[in-house]
């Protein structure tokens, strides 16, 4: 037996020295003392070993890194400002020059000491690590040079990186399990690597990409989220902390208290003393940082829209996102397992004038509450720029919150200024401010603003209009006058700055309802519940559910001389590379003709005179502004859309869920449908003194006269 025994252990010598010899060639005694005993303690031919070696594949491509996405509005000077960031790993990739030297040292004295002299694999601590493989018959230490650990979190984010689920499963569990040709194939690369990059550079690689706990990732990440400094700025015991944690990224992170210990552990008794042991500390510089206890300063990265909220934009970054989306902007936007949104590392630059976000937010905050016990009140304020359509401010009176089964009466998670699709609600009928496009089409029938007609309610029959898309409705219909005007005969104008149904309805008789239904559409109304416009009847007075970012832009056509302009939210888009993304750009069309649209704004600016329905709105400060009052049946939603020649601005005040009429209800001791003038008039006056407008083209064509 003994003889058996002995003459096992002599072939097993003789194989571990046939694999020496053969794999010194591809490795030196790397391989052999890494791999050959294990080898042949499992019986497996060396040969086998050497094969599997000389197969993988030496090249590794350094992929691009999960990163933080970063959004950003404008301030007074054109300049950046940040809004919200989003990721998957909270990473902040950093140069050379970003990071302390105490990191570096650290990192290389504790975790690979010859790091700086190795071709990628340490020989005699492979060799050590062979040894005690060899005894255990495992392959249970792995001499992991810095390059070696590279390797691995590169093929980690690799797999963490591929859209399918059972495919990412299996690609991460091939890159972490415990095994000889998984030791093998990093051992190849490395030595790949090291032939392709230089020292530093795989150093560096390695401290951006490697995991400091949670969702942390990279040591510029870990430094600002642990310490709340830069990089940089680590001092040695933090910089040994946090190297500390690397081989235990979640056992040993200091945001959980009971981790303290164990961290101080590592740091004292192997970071600092193989800075110590390798000299790169001197002995004062190691016994201060070991007398220091560990002090986390734990700082949160902003995350989500959420974090939009202090500047009141949380909605209008939740749009952008939705935008991004729903427009597929960026490849795999809509994909919530593998969103390059999250992890692609993108600076987007918005629209948003933080100027004007604050001003709006202001003025909706003075006067509409975020909550009140008389009604469920909503509110929402939307500014867009004539001739670009771009989305200049975006506030309502609530808090954005984006889990919508944690909201409260002053948060929600529904953006009141946008369609369902991009966020948004079902929409709020547009009132009498959808008159508009059954003004455009009166004028565009060749028609005036001084023509007169019958402006009283009365018995009307339906078989009297024409709709020649779904075919005119027969029976009685009987709308009313607001307050029960009985003006008799009234010319438009008069009709428009009065809101006055019956002339309305007057119109609409000697037009086509479905003509009337494409003018809207021309002008870029939508329901935003995604159905179709309606040209019933009724709709004259705006019963279409539409979002007020549709009616802001609609009204933005009208001062931008009948050129109706999609609105946007998106200016630009940089990858990390530096390339220009496309970014959905504006759609300009002619809704109508300038001279209609000259005179529409006429007509509109004797709404925001004396004796006009919407002359409270009005900041009278010299800048020229028309708009169009709008008011539900029962006061359930009110509305004010106006525009100086810079700025088209839509209000809205009412109900999000019941009726209560807000003609009949007082919120802060005002009146609820005056709340929209008072918000309009606060917030324009404001950004008039930065936006002032000119007049508007002169109204030509047929005469036009008060």
């Amino acid at each position: 037996m003994g003889e058996q025994k002995e003459s096992n252990r002599s072939r097993r010598r003789g194989a571990s020295a046939a694999a020496f010899v053969g794999l010194s060639v591809i490795a030196g005694v790397l391989v052999s003392a890494m791999v050959a005993p294990v080898v042949a303690v499992a019986g497996v031919a060396t040969e086998t070993g050497i094969h599997l070696f000389e197969t993988m594949p030496e090249a590794l491509t350094v992929d691009a890194l999960a990163q933080t996405t970063d959004i950003y509005a404008k301030n007074s000077a054109g300049e950046p400002v940040l809004l919200a960031s989003v990721y998957e790993q909270n990473r902040k990739n950093v140069d050379w020059d970003g990071i302390s030297p105490f990191v570096k040292d650290a990192l290389t004295a504790t975790e690979d000491p010859r790091f700086y002299t190795h071709g990628g694999v340490d020989i005699p601590s492979a060799l050590r690590a062979a040894i005690g493989n060899a005894s255990s018959g495992k392959v249970d230490s792995g001499a992991s040079t810095i390059t070696m650990q590279y390797v691995k979190n590169i093929l980690m984010q690799r797999a963490e990186a591929i859209r399918d689920k059972d495919k990412r499963t299996a690609a991460y569990k091939e890159a972490t399990k415990t095994s000889m040709d998984r030791k093998l194939r990093e051992m190849r690369l490395a030595i790949g690597l090291e032939k392709s990059l230089p020292k530093d550079q795989i150093l560096l690689g390695y401290l951006n990409i490697a995991h400091f706990g949670g969702s942390v990732y990279g040591i510029e990440a870990a430094a600002e989220y642990y310490f709340g400094v830069t990089a940089a700025e680590l001092t040695l015991a933090q910089a040994a902390a946090l190297v500390a944690t690397v081989n235990a990224p979640n056992d040993l992170r200091i945001d959980d208290p009971d981790n303290i210990g164990d961290n101080k552990f590592r740091r004292d008794n192997d970071v600092l003393a193989a800075m110590l042991e390798e000299k790169k500390i001197t002995r004062a510089q190691h016994d201060e940082a070991v007398a220091l206890p560990i002090e986390p300063n734990i700082t949160p990265p902003s995350t989500g829209c959420v974090t939009a909220n202090p500047l009141g934009a949380g909605f209008f970054c939740d749009y952008v996102q939705r935008v991004i989306e729903n427009e597929k902007v960026l490849p795999d936007a809509t994909d919530p397992a593998y969103s390059s949104f999250k992890r692609g590392g993108y600076d987007i630059y918005t629209t948003l004038d933080l100027d004007l976000q604050a001003s709006a937010v202001a003025a909706v905050d003075a006067y509409v509450p975020h909550a009140t016990e008389v009604l469920d009140l909503g509110s929402s304020l939307v500014t867009v720029e004539p001739g670009t359509g771009r989305i200049l401010a975006m506030a309502q009176n609530k808090d954005f919150n984006a889990a919508q089964e944690e909201t409260s009466p002053e948060n929600t998670a529904v953006n009141y200024s946008t369609d369902s699709d991009y966020g948004g609600s079902n929409g709020f009928q547009a009132g009498s401010t959808y008159k508009v496009f059954t003004l455009a089409e009166w004028l565009k029938d060749g028609r005036s603003l001084n023509d007169v007609v019958n402006g009283d309610s009365r018995a009307l029959n339906l078989s009297s209009f024409k709709d020649s898309c779904q075919g005119s409705g027969s029976g009685p219909y009987t709308p009313k006058n607001d307050g029960g005007q009985k003006p008799g005969n009234i010319s438009v104008r008069a009709a428009t700055a009065g809101s006055v149904n019956g002339a309305y309805f007057s119109m609409a008789q000697k037009l086509d309802q479905c003509e009337i239904r494409k003018t809207a559409e021309a002008f870029g109304v939508k329901r935003a519940d995604g159905k179709p416009l309606t040209s019933f009847v009724s709709d004259v007075l705006g019963t279409n559910e539409v979002a007020p970012v549709r009616m802001a832009a609609a009204f933005a056509g009208i001062a931008n001389e009948g050129v109706y302009c999609a609105p946007i939210a998106i200016d630009r888009i940089v990858a990390p590379d530096g390339a220009e993304v496309p970014v959905p750009a504006s759609t300009c069309s002619e809704a109508v003709s300038p001279e209609v649209a000259a005179t529409m704004a006429s007509a509109l600016q004797s709404v925001t005179r004396g004796g006009g329905t919407g002359s409270a709105s009005n900041p009278n400060d010299g800048v020229p502004v028309f708009g169009k009052t709008g008011t539900t049946d029962s006061e359930k939603d009110t509305w004010f859309v106006g525009s100086t020649t810079r700025l088209t601005t839509a209000v809205w005040v009412g109900n999000v869920t019941g009726d209560v009429s807000l003609r009949r209800t007082k919120v802060g001791g005002i009146q609820a449908d005056q709340l929209r003038h008072r918000v309009w008039k606060q917030y324009m006056t404001a950004a008039n003194t930065v936006h002032p407008g000119e007049d508007f083209p002169e109204a030509t064509g047929r005469p036009v006269k008060d």
